[in-house]
């Protein structure tokens, strides 16, 4: 009898809980995406849009040197977007020509369409797309890219490699913290559970929150480099835009694809003739020193390197910003 009564209680308890927290996580779940601040509205308002497929895309496109004839694109990492650059666009326009960054499809300021099916491929075919809508298809490009825009790189260069028509001409190739090879990358606890959740995923997404997104990036930074709060809120502002909190488990499906087709785009690197460079900050927990450096050595033992200062980690163009511009300089000046 006294047990009966202990398990009634406990069924009661946990309905008054379940009651409670029902309105608790509903409100939770519709809370607003956190203002844009001043510098992240300026970027977007300085910014401008195009249309892939019936998509919205965003990008930004800035005249540097006048009379130069180079042109920079970047490519951003996960979960990110075009803003990672903001603290190198400066000097890249006192080099370049033009300086044009866009949002991946799923990413900061374009359109995040749920359910879909993101791919590297498509991603790349947007990058063209871009080009193409700004005049540019059939000039030379340098691309300069970062850990998920390592990946969409290596596809471009596979298809200009492949010499199809109506692809990018690629002039140089600059790569940083990407996870370019599969056997030396190591994603976070939180993407390895969001790529293979299966139906604990939209859960998952729905149940972020800055606090969880901040402790989960906040260590791929250095020690001495992190992000400061307001960094991080502007981050996780242009992840909130669109809800692209949503659809961070479909876009993780690239650390899938990228095993998949490993030979296509590891391959399109290892045969590359065309100059390439990599800049590390060797502290990345994610393409772990030395295991990464000596395998892309091995691997592209043509391709030139940068080491950033042991303290900077995943984020080197954040971390160290004159740091990595010096590096890149330096490549693009020594061809």
């Amino acid at each position: 009898m006294v047990r009966r009564d202990r398990l009634r209680r406990m069924r009661e308890w946990w309905v008054q809980v379940g009651l409670l927290a029902v309105p608790l996580l509903a409100a939770y779940l519709h809370i607003p995406p956190p203002q844009l601040s001043p510098a992240l509205h300026s970027w977007k308002t300085s910014g401008k849009f195009f249309t892939y497929k019936g998509l919205r895309i965003f990008y930004q496109d800035s005249v540097g040197v006048v009379g130069s004839p180079e042109i920079v694109v970047l490519l951003h990492g996960f979960p990110t977007s075009s803003y990672d650059w903001y603290k190198i666009w400066e000097g890249l326009t006192l080099r370049f020509h033009r300086v044009i960054a866009l949002d991946f499809l799923g990413f900061g300021f374009s359109d995040k369409p749920r359910p879909h099916q993101y791919s590297i491929f498509e991603q790349a075919s947007i990058v063209e797309s871009l080009l193409r809508h700004l005049g540019l298809q059939n000039r030379r490009i340098n691309l300069l890219s970062h850990d998920y825009g390592d990946i969409v790189a290596q596809e471009l260069l596979y298809r200009y490699k492949q010499n199809r028509s109506g692809r990018l001409t690629i002039k140089s190739l600059c790569l940083s913290n990407g996870g370019i090879f599969p056997e030396t990358h190591r994603p976070l606890l939180l993407q390895k559970l969001l790529k293979d959740g299966g139906v604990l995923s939209p859960i998952l997404t729905r149940l972020m929150n800055f606090f969880v997104f901040s402790r989960g990036l906040t260590p791929v930074f250095g020690p001495y480099t992190r992000p400061s709060e307001s960094e991080l809120w502007d981050m996780w502002a242009g992840i909130r835009n669109n809800d692209g909190n949503l659809v961070i488990d479909s876009l993780l499906q690239y650390i899938n694809q990228r095993k998949k087709f490993r030979r296509r785009w590891v391959g399109a690197l290892a045969s590359v003739t065309i100059p390439i460079h990599f800049i590390y900050g060797p502290l990345d927990p994610i393409n772990p020193y030395p295991e990464f450096l000596e395998l892309y050595r091995k691997t592209l033992p043509r391709s030139t390197v940068s080491i950033l200062d042991d303290h900077i980690s995943h984020y080197p163009q954040l971390e160290d910003p004159m740091g990595f511009l010096n590096a890149y300089m330096g490549f693009i000046n020594s061809f």
